[in-house]
């Protein structure tokens, strides 16, 4: 880890998280590249009870806003993310897949949370990789916008309604904060 990162685990908290292709490379610039990534991850969230509020996948880096796991940890769930997809679209390759770190910020406050979905969801708007976020069919903005699956239970208002209707309440536990 480099010197001065500390990462704030077991807290309670959404974490803000990127990780990056191998030396940036756009290993993810094929839709089926995307696609396996986005069931890959909807299969760790089931795994390990991830709560996901929201993502991107980008050509040559990803962006998740998600809950510590109910099952393992953060670190553990992420890895398992980071090795079977570069299972699925590595198999012969001689070089890594992916960088072998993730950038993690704790977020725990509303307004925090917010900032940073505008900001996963702009990402492929910045690129000028479409004119609208929910254009973008590997995030989780089309979700937000009208309530449509992306291929990851995102954590919303949409899926706290379609929970609702089914008589289902998920606990979440939050820390205090002082």
């Amino acid at each position: 880890m480099p010197w001065g990162l500390k990462r704030y685990q077991e807290t309670g908290d959404v974490h803000f998280i990127t990780f990056s292709c191998y030396r940036r490379v756009p290993l993810l610039a094929e839709a089926q590249a995307r696609d396996t990534f986005v069931i890959v991850l909807e299969r760790v969230r089931r795994w390990y009870g991830f709560y996901v509020t929201g993502f991107v996948v980008m050509p040559e880096h990803v962006h998740l806003l998600l809950s510590e796991p109910e099952r393992s940890s953060l670190a553990v769930g992420l890895q398992m993310l980071k090795q079977v997809v570069s299972q699925k679209l590595n198999k012969h390759a001689t070089k890594p897949f992916w960088q072998p770190r993730y950038y993690d910020f704790n977020v725990y406050r509303e307004q925090k949370l917010m900032e940073k979905l505008d900001y996963v969801h702009g990402n492929p708007v910045q690129r000028g990789l479409v004119r609208r976020p929910e254009d973008w069919a590997w995030s989780s903005a089309r979700h937000y916008a009208t309530g449509e699956e992306c291929g990851v239970e995102i954590e919303s208002g949409w899926t706290a309604r379609r929970r609702e209707q089914l008589g289902a309440y998920p606990v979440v536990r939050r820390r205090d904060v002082s």
